[in-house]
């Protein structure tokens, strides 16, 4: 029988790194004249990757950019970003136990995550984390990006596992849409960076800790 497993987005549902996103950011729109984008404009900010995040982050600004400016930008916040990392971004709390007890009952694990992937990578290797996981699939791993099904099924392939005993846990659209689209259950966290409550995004269950992210919690998903 395939192996089954739990696939987590990155940001906002495995790792807190809002902080450091939000400092690379200010430092590339603070090169350009920008004011500091703030900590509570991160929900408007975060999950669709650097370029959105730089080009909201004009838009907030009232600011016009052009599409050769933001590709220089994009590079910039990225030397900026990947230079600092891990920074102070952190696993949220309770994950690295939640991990031990769903690989001590023979899941696999996987990240899928739109962040690019040499970025997960480096984050991920950079936290100690690296070992626990089948597959770390980012935005540019793949032709499709989440929320196309694609993108998942990919990372459950690379895993060698069964897309049919197979969870998706994030908490953004993105997640939820890219769980249904592949057909799989979802669990939503309501810690991440979502600008609507995640259970408004209906994924298949919340959990509001790593605490309940439990091998029962899972077969009852998987058994809907």
């Amino acid at each position: 029988m395939s192996a089954s497993l739990v696939v987590f987005d990155l940001d906002g549902t495995l790792i807190d790194t809002a902080h450091d996103l939000v400092a690379s950011l200010n430092h590339t729109i603070g090169l350009e004249g920008l004011d500091p984008i703030t900590y509570d404009d991160l929900t408007y900010l975060v999950g669709h990757g650097g370029t959105v995040m730089i080009k909201r982050a004009f838009s907030l600004r009232g600011r016009e950019i052009s599409e050769e400016e933001l590709a220089r930008m994009l590079g910039v916040f990225v030397d900026h970003y990947a230079q600092a990392m891990p920074g102070v971004s952190v696993p949220y709390p309770g994950l690295v136990d939640a991990m031990d007890r769903l690989s001590g009952a023979g899941y696999r694990l996987a990240v899928c995550t739109n962040k690019m992937e040499g970025l997960a990578r480096r984050l991920v290797d950079g936290l100690g984390l690296t070992t626990r996981f089948a597959a770390i699939t980012g935005g540019d791993t793949f032709a499709v990006r989440k929320p196309d099904a694609e993108h998942l099924l990919g990372t459950v392939r690379l895993a060698e596992a069964d897309p049919l005993r197979t969870v998706m846990i994030g908490d953004s659209l993105n997640d939820m849409l890219v769980a249904r689209n592949a057909g799989v259950p979802s669990i939503g966290v309501p810690f991440g960076y979502s600008d609507v409550p995640v259970a408004e995004l209906q994924p298949t269950h919340v959990i509001t800790h790593f605490d309940e992210l439990t091998p029962d919690l899972v077969e009852r998903l998987l058994a809907r």
